[in-house]
């Protein structure tokens, strides 16, 4: 963290096709001297150029180095094999652990991606099979690119299936440093698509679709909205908050218990696979059933501010959406503003739903309710860790604080309630956050426009412990449930307003 800039928000992770594009976009403008050229320094010198690629491959042969996002949005091109051995070596050069890695990893990660997806086109060939791998990154990258060759050679020459062969092969790869800050973003742009546009439906549901792909036996059933953009495709078929989804395309989102990804793809396919589905939904509230036709469409995208009002008289209400720039001084200037209506005695931070964000954000927010902690440590691969301070500029509030947190607070999400209960900052209210924070992660682009993010450094807690993949429990457990949202009663908020004396 170290106030640095990060890929999008900072510890973000992605989890829908919108999200991805705001952290495309991100990287895009995160573009600052701390953002050196992938490949460069000490850990390119430690990649040895012994190799032959058909008998003269050498480092200095190599296809252009990975590099920082430029100011505007990239051009999208076929990913070819080209492409994956930018990846390959950017990922050597930049990722966390990249200087130790060994390659064997990354390439059977690689191979095993590129074979499933020749198996699932039906165009799996008899000799493709894994080379000898020896250790020498130029070598085994030299073998493993000449039978990828051979093997593309003998698929028909359509370019959706070379596409989706090379884009199954990367992601193969990243899918093997099995890091949810690490991801590969080829993303076209619908058109007319803009910087303050999103795309999809306009929902994000409970279970998200993160934690169905990342951890399936967590998600009960129903599936149901938590939120709906305004202005978008949902907005305009008048789906709600609370509203329960019975069935997509006829399918139900849950089998024996269970999940199903292919329901859950449906509502966040990107563009331009996505395509109109048909919701079978129930609102809680009113006992309605009905079928609403929602077609996945560009609309703009209302920034993502903090919201505030006074509960029970003097008790601050914040919602904070996202911990992106500027953030937490909206959420001091709305407690100061509510400060002038009413004398306060305690702050309701809302953080249910919030996708991560900035870890300069976490800082100065924490700081208005301690000074001088560290409230997290970023540690390089050797065991190294640097410790991140509150922002100790912001004068403290003195006020007790409840936070809510569920399974959708995620990264800076994460990090936040992490130190809000090791710090004895507050009390948490609600459910376990979602654990998704491994680290900070920078964009670097390819030669086909598309963005790989990756983390250098990988995240403690203020207690030194690991939160990635486990979340933060919260001191009181209290789930909100569909009819909650639908019937606009908030146990959370009744809690947090009984822990301060409301």
């Amino acid at each position: 963290m170290n106030d640095r800039p990060a890929t999008g928000s900072g510890l973000e992770r992605p989890r829908t096709w919108s999200a991805r594009v705001a952290a495309a976009l991100g990287a895009i403008a995160a573009v600052t001297a701390l953002a050196a050229a992938c490949g460069g320094g000490s850990a390119t010198a430690r990649i040895t150029a012994e190799a032959q690629y058909r008998g003269t491959h050498v480092a200095s042969q190599r296809p252009p180095q990975c590099a920082p996002p430029g100011p505007s949005l990239p051009t999208v091109t076929a990913t070819t094999i080209t492409t994956t051995e930018q990846a390959y070596y950017c990922i050597l050069a930049n990722y966390y652990s990249g200087p130790v890695l060994h390659d064997q990893m990354l390439l059977i990660g690689a191979f095993a991606g590129f074979t499933q997806e020749l198996d699932r086109l039906g165009v799996d060939q008899p000799d493709a099979t894994m080379p000898r791998l020896t250790g020498n990154r130029d070598r085994d990258w030299a073998a493993f690119a000449a039978v990828y060759r051979r093997v593309i050679s003998q698929v028909p020459d359509i370019a959706a299936r070379r596409q989706a062969l090379a884009a199954a092969t990367i992601n193969g790869i990243v899918a093997s440093l099995d890091d949810n800050h690490a991801r590969w973003d080829h993303l076209q742009w619908p058109p007319g698509f803009t910087r303050s546009d999103d795309y999809g439906l306009g929902i994000t549901t409970s279970p998200i679709d993160t934690l169905t792909s990342d951890a399936p036996l967590e998600a009960l059933p129903p599936l149901f909205v938590t939120e709906v953009d305004a202005g978008s495709p949902a907005a305009r078929a008048r789906i709600r908050p609370g509203d329960v989804i019975l069935s997509v395309n006829g399918a139900p989102p849950f089998a024996d218990g269970l999940v199903s990804p292919g329901v859950i793809d449906l509502l966040y396919a990107p563009y331009p696979q996505a395509g109109t589905v048909l919701m079978r939904l129930r609102r809680p509230a009113t006992g309605h059933t009905w079928t609403a036709s929602v077609t996945p469409a560009a609309y703009y995208a209302a920034v993502q501010a903090a919201s505030a009002r006074l509960v029970s008289g003097d008790i601050a209400y914040v919602k904070l959406p996202k911990f992106l720039p500027g953030a937490a001084e909206q959420v001091l200037h709305a407690i100061s503003a509510l400060g002038k209506a009413a004398t306060l005695h305690g702050v309701i931070l809302d953080l249910r739903g919030n996708s991560g964000g900035a870890p300069p954000e976490v800082a100065r927010l924490l700081g208005a309710f301690v000074h001088r902690a560290a409230w997290s440590y970023d540690c390089d691969f050797r065991g190294t860790c640097t410790p991140n301070y509150t922002d100790d500029s912001v004068p403290l509030l003195h006020l007790p604080l409840v936070v809510l947190t569920d399974r959708d607070c995620a990264s800076a999400c994460d990090a936040f309630s992490g130190a809000v209960k090791d710090l004895h900052v507050g009390s948490l209210v609600g459910t376990r956050t979602s654990g998704i924070v491994t680290g900070p992660a920078m964009g670097f682009v390819l030669d086909d426009g598309s963005i790989l993010s990756l983390p250098a450094e990988h995240e403690l807690s203020a207690n030194h412990e690991t939160i990635n993949a486990i979340g933060v429990a919260p001191d009181f457990y209290i789930p909100l449930t569909a009819r909650d949202l639908s019937t606009g009663h908030d146990p959370d908020v009744a809690k947090a307003l009984t822990l301060l004396g409301r």
